[in-house]
């Protein structure tokens, strides 16, 4: 039997309504400093969203505490196991929201779509008057995607109100099943496509990552892996590590095909973004990878390499 991982990740997010979130925060971050906890945690009055990673004892005191905030007894957590710490330090920030929409008037505790359980989830995309819309960034569909999803094609998530307006009128009288990385664009989403009138609106509960953990993938609609927003990139059925790395010039995800590719420059240029860059870029990027290596030859992480998305973008 194969010893467990010695890394636990924890994705979790809970709307809930907190009246003073700047204090929540410094209790969380030195909660999890004193742990050595790594990776990001974003508060709001709306609630609480973000993935960290640590040894198992660890996680699990930062998971109760949360658990313990008002409103959150119910967070979902998704967890997953890491060969290496999957994030370079420690993010707890006060956000205006903790996922962005640009929508103030949306309130998923008030009204979402009907969570739709992983095993059940095939049956409702396999009916013809479904449309099935995946509500992640662009970027993130063309690592993979459940077959048939409609891709609105956003850079961030705040396009997907403009997308949908835009659309509405080819969707009426549709079933309308939506689904994201972990569950929480899709509260806000589903809240936003009920409140413009739709009723029949469907989302995948705990997201692709519950999906991909639970269904079989002899069973699976998903084609692809699915984008994560940590040093693991990408992760494929079973959360199994995926096939994809990470673009440092432009933070893009990298196909094994374009690994392969002339334009790929390691710490410099992928194929989304070679040519976009003069000289002088370019050789302050290659200058910036010399370093993270040397740093990583000496076993130390070098702030460089980190990943710069916002999970909740």
């Amino acid at each position: 039997m194969n010893a467990p991982l010695p890394i636990r990740v924890a994705a979790l997010y809970r709307f809930a309504r907190f009246d003073d979130p700047a204090t929540l925060r410094a209790r969380l971050h030195d909660l999890c400093a004193g742990l050595g906890i790594k990776g990001t945690l974003l508060l709001a009055r709306e609630g609480i969203n973000g993935t960290i990673a640590g040894g198992d004892a660890a996680i699990e005191t930062v998971v109760t505490a949360i658990r313990a905030l008002p409103g959150c007894a119910g967070a979902e957590i998704k967890y997953a196991h890491a060969t290496e710490m999957p994030f370079h330090r420690l993010k707890v920030r006060l956000k205006r929201e903790i996922v962005t929409m640009g929508e103030p008037e949306i309130d998923p505790l008030e009204d979402v779509g009907t969570y739709v359980a992983p095993a059940d989830w095939n049956a409702l995309i396999a009916r013809p008057d479904t449309v099935v819309i995946d509500t992640r960034n662009a970027y993130e569909v063309r690592v993979g995607s459940f077959e048939g999803a409609i891709d609105p094609g956003t850079d961030t998530f705040s396009d997907f109100p403009r997308w949908f307006r835009e659309h509405q009128t080819d969707l009426a009288g549709k079933t309308i099943a939506m689904f994201c990385t972990g569950g929480i664009r899709c509260e806000k989403a589903t809240a936003f496509v009920k409140a413009q009138g739709f009723d029949s609106v469907f989302h995948l509960h705990g997201g692709i990552l519950k999906y991909l953990e639970e269904v079989p993938a002899e069973e699976s609609r998903w084609q692809g892996e699915c984008f994560v927003f940590d040093e693991r990139v990408a992760v494929g059925h079973g959360l199994s590590p995926g096939s994809h790395a990470l673009c440092r010039a432009c933070r893009m995800p990298v196909s094994p095909e374009d690994l392969a590719s002339p334009l790929y420059e390691e710490g410099v240029s992928c194929p989304a973004c070679h040519g976009t860059r003069d000289a002088e870029k370019r050789a302050r990027l290659a200058e910036r990878h010399r370093q993270v290596k040397l740093a990583e030859s000496r076993g130390e992480a070098h702030v460089g390499a980190a990943p710069k998305f916002d999970p909740r973008s």
